[in-house]
């Protein structure tokens, strides 16, 4: 199985690079191999506090630069591969796996391509909007998480107005998880440190005040139970991702 992680929500600000950095530390804490792709060009700061196994590529309409994101693909081959996307890339991330067709095509059968699209979502109806076009476009054929940013809005009741988003969350068995709120304070410490979430709570760890410290362990837990609450990153999930040969692999 080929697995390819989207971390979208198509606006800037929804906390994407937030997520995804939990993602990844996730993955390391429950020692899952991935290889990481940074799509972000004007602010690759997942991939900074991130560099192992951290690849660069860029969506572009350039048609000679397009071929580059192919990297994504081979990379899936080997392990599973998550990808943090920049904002206003959707007509370009859609254009590729659709120009690629990886989702119906022969390779996508014979090497069981799956493709998940983590969307964060700030409750705006902008944001809601966003998620509904991507559920329209792909028609179940990918999974969608939508993902809840509690730090960006904490009442989610106005979603029962949206009668087509419950419609098509049901149609296509979309996952749904809430990201828990980060303070801004704790944010900013460790952002300015540029540190891992893992040295970040390290017990000997002089970097953060003994309460912050216990507050970001908080934030973990709950964020890591979301992630498990989706069944999509977990030890078996992973064992489920055939390994291709090398010489297999362009």
């Amino acid at each position: 199985m080929a697995q390819i992680h989207f971390v979208d929500g198509e606006k800037g600000g929804v906390g994407k690079s937030l997520f995804c950095r939990v993602l990844l530390q996730y993955c390391l804490d429950k020692e899952l191999d991935f290889h990481f792709v940074e799509s972000d060009r004007t602010n690759p700061d997942v991939g900074a506090f991130y560099p192992d196994n951290c690849h660069q590529v860029f969506f572009s309409e350039q048609e000679k630069k397009s071929f580059e994101v192919d990297l994504i693909f081979n990379l899936s081959l080997k392990k599973p591969v998550f990808v943090n996307l920049p904002a206003q890339v959707y007509p370009m991330v859609t254009d590729w796996i659709k120009r690629n067709n990886l989702i119906d095509s022969e390779i996508a059968q014979e090497y069981n391509v799956q493709i998940y699209k983590w969307f964060l979502c700030t409750g705006g109806h902008d944001s809601i909007k966003l998620f509904l076009e991507s559920l329209q476009e792909f028609k179940g054929k990918i999974c969608h998480v939508f993902v809840k940013n509690m730090g960006l809005c904490d009442d989610w009741e106005h979603l029962k107005l949206y009668d087509e988003l419950k419609q098509l969350q049901k149609k296509y068995s979309v996952l749904e998880v809430e990201f828990p709120k980060l303070s801004s304070m704790e944010r900013n410490l460790i952002d300015q440190k540029q540190l891992t979430f893992a040295d970040a709570i390290r017990k000997d760890s002089q970097h953060l005040p003994i309460l912050s410290k216990q507050r970001v362990v908080n934030f973990m837990k709950e964020a890591y139970n979301a992630i498990e609450k989706t069944g999509l990153v977990t030890v078996e999930a992973f064992e489920d991702h055939s390994v291709i040969e090398k010489d297999q692999v362009a």
